[in-house]
């Protein structure tokens, strides 16, 4: 047994059988300069062959061969391969012949001996058949697997609109049905029309809702991106006689994610709002609560005027609240951590988070949502968080409990001590201790699958426009970022525990407001500059410091203030505003440092988020009280000097 093989990759391959090898020489010389040879004179060692190539295009089989006939050897051939094949004989034996064209499917019968131009152009034919029929399936294979794989419902259709192939619907149903059979009912209408839209402009797009009933009634609505354009087939047809396809791509997520990115965008909005307003409003409630306080010092009033005045100072403080708190929700920022004390956290935070509880545009006769903070325990230890975030926190899932509870209920806030898992806390942390803030409703409860998820950002079981999805991702990451964690137990039926894993801080971290060993009291008077924009602000800090005795220059720009400096009696104190319209403050302290080096500086602002405070200098935010003052002076007087460079 002998064969060969001619190298070529980019050529044809042509399997010769014969049991003659003069045979084969000859064949494989009147062809090795066109095809790629594979050759035998075993019929058995063909079939062999033929299963390791498996492109091979062309099999040329002589008929009368010991062991296996070209007819039987061609019928087996034809179980695994897609080859064409000539049959070669040198009897005129009808019957194989006949046997060969039944069973081995021959395209061809050739006579021995043979004409050599017409052999090589009958195996050039047949050749190029085969390889056409292996390029048509793949094509076949491509475009059907593509159709199934895509994500997207295609509709080929004439110019008639009857379908022609579709992966909406098993193609069995294809044929003279109209296209619209393989969409939605709901979007008919749209189809129709964009089918004449097409004929005249070749191409259409439209964002279509559809509106779907549960089976427990509720509706939703699903975003479909509609496609249709003109096909460039029959060929040079106009595109109101092209075919054309139809292209139907379920959008609904992309819909309700822009619509939450927008509702982030609002938020962020909020805040950039909330952040120009801050200063001058917190601007006003400084003059305001200090104008009272200053009156209740100075008037003579009956005590239901004074009720009165302490009630609007209150009021005024609680205004100052709600705008830091405004401004944590709208415009989060990184965690400042310190000791928090939850027996003073909450029951201050409690009628914020009642009003929370209020269901928006529901009779107040509907089952309501109440809200219970547990007792706390004996020796409750502080724990090592943001006030600021760990409030926002505590307002978002008492919002989401309120969601959670359709048919209201009470919203439970419990606080225990518990064993610390973590290890790698910082040396502010006590390792071995925990404190666990629970937040528990009565409401539906979650699935698996979706408790798997609350804390993905954008992810809500709210509709549209009412949740951004951005409410416990922000609380997982400020927990993440605090050494604390979030915990979650829910039942479908019975309720939600969200339970806040926070690290207790250590004792001697617990926030002091002046340093060891100083007071209130500075125990002498002193010479104060007082440099702030807003006349109201500037006459209560003024006030404030002369009633404590205080010598007190007030002043509204930089330019004034270098007016009044006197390197004979230099000023020892400066309090300067964070914002004013010509210089900020670094600008001004760094300006009057640089002729008074001694000079103590205190800062006040109603709103320093983004602004940069220098790394030894004080900041009191405003609005403030006299004693509040009173004791960031004490404190800035017994501090090092700031470094306003």
């Amino acid at each position: 047994m002998t064969f060969w093989s001619a190298k070529g990759p980019t050529r044809p391959l042509i399997l010769l059988v014969d049991d003659e090898e003069e045979i084969l020489v000859a064949l494989t010389d009147l062809l090795e300069d066109q095809y790629e040879i594979l050759s035998t004179t075993d019929p058995l060692q063909a079939l062999e062959l033929l299963r390791e190539h498996r492109d091979v295009a062309t099999i040329i089989s002589d008929q009368r061969m010991p062991g296996l006939t070209g007819d039987q050897l061609l019928m087996q051939a034809r179980a695994f391969s897609d080859a064409r094949s000539i049959l070669l004989t040198g009897y005129a034996d009808l019957e194989a012949v006949v046997s060969a064209l039944n069973q081995g499917q021959v395209q061809a019968y050739v006579h021995k001996p043979w004409d050599s131009d017409a052999l090589r152009s009958l195996v050039g034919e047949v050749t190029q058949h085969c390889l056409a029929q292996r390029a048509l399936r793949t094509e076949q294979a491509l475009l059907r697997g593509l159709m199934e794989a895509l994500p997207i419902g295609l509709v080929f259709s004439d110019r008639d609109g009857r379908c022609i192939r579709s992966n909406v619907r098993d193609e069995a149903e294809s044929g003279a049905e109209i296209e619209q059979a393989h969409f939605s009912e709901t979007l008919w209408p749209e189809i129709t029309a964009m089918r004449e839209d097409v004929r005249r402009s070749g191409q259409e797009e439209r964002l279509v809702g559809e509106v779907l009933t549960e089976g427990d009634g509720k509706t939703s609505t699903r975003w479909h991106e509609l496609t249709r354009l003109a096909l460039a087939w029959p060929e040079g047809a106009s595109p109101a006689d092209a075919w054309q396809v139809s292209m139907d791509r379920d959008v609904t997520s992309r819909v309700v994610m822009e619509s939450r990115l927008r509702q982030a965008e609002k938020l962020q909005s909020l805040g950039t709002l909330a952040g120009g307003i801050a200063h001058d409003f917190n601007n006003l409630l400084a003059a305001i609560s200090g104008s009272l306080e200053l009156l209740e010092d100075i008037a003579d009033l009956d005590e239901a005027s004074m009720a009165l005045l302490r009630n609007a100072a209150d009021s005024a403080q609680r205004g100052a609240v709600l705008t830091r708190r405004l401004l944590q929700f709208g415009r989060p920022r990184e965690a400042r951590l310190s000791a928090v004390s939850l027996e003073q956290l909450l029951p201050g935070l409690a009628d914020l988070l009642r009003q929370s509880l209020k269901k928006r545009g529901v009779p107040t006769s509907s089952a309501p949502c109440a809200l219970c903070i547990e007792e706390f325990p004996l020796d409750l230890p502080p724990v090592w968080s943001d006030a600021d975030q760990l409030e926002m926190a505590l307002l978002n899932l008492c919002v989401n409990a309120r969601d959670a509870m359709a048919d209201g209920g009470t919203v439970r806030i419990s606080v225990r001590v518990i064993e610390q898992k973590r290890t790698d806390l910082p040396a502010e942390c006590c390792p071995d201790q925990a404190v666990a803030l629970e937040v528990i409703d009565e409401g539906a409860g979650m699935p698996p699958e979706v408790a798997a998820r609350i804390f993905d950002p954008f992810f809500t079981t709210k509709d549209v426009g009412r949740g951004t999805g951005l409410g416990l991702s922000s609380v997982y990451g400020f927990l993440s970022r605090s050494y604390g964690e979030i915990i979650v137990d829910s039942v479908v039926g019975e309720g939600t525990r969200m339970t806040l894993v926070l690290p207790v801080a250590r004792v001697s971290q617990e926030r002091v407001a002046l340093p060891e060993g100083s007071t209130d009291e500075i125990g002498r008077p002193l010479k104060v500059l007082v440099l702030d924009d807003e006349a109201p602000v500037r006459m209560v800090t003024a006030g404030f410091l002369s009633q404590d005795g205080h010598e007190v220059t007030a002043v509204a720009s930089l330019g004034d203030a270098l007016k009044q400096v006197d390197p004979a009696a230099p000023f020892e104190l400066a309090i300067i505003d964070m914002r004013m319209p010509d210089h900020d403050g670094l600008a001004c302290a760094r300006a009057l440092l640089d002729v008074l080096p001694d000079l103590k500086v205190l800062f006040i602002s109603g709103h320093t988020d983004d602004m940069p405070v220098p790394e030894n200098g004080l900041l009191l935010p405003k609005p403030f009280t006299q004693d509040s003052l009173r004791k960031a002076v004490a404190e800035t007087m017994q501090s090092v000097s700031p470094d306003a460079s």
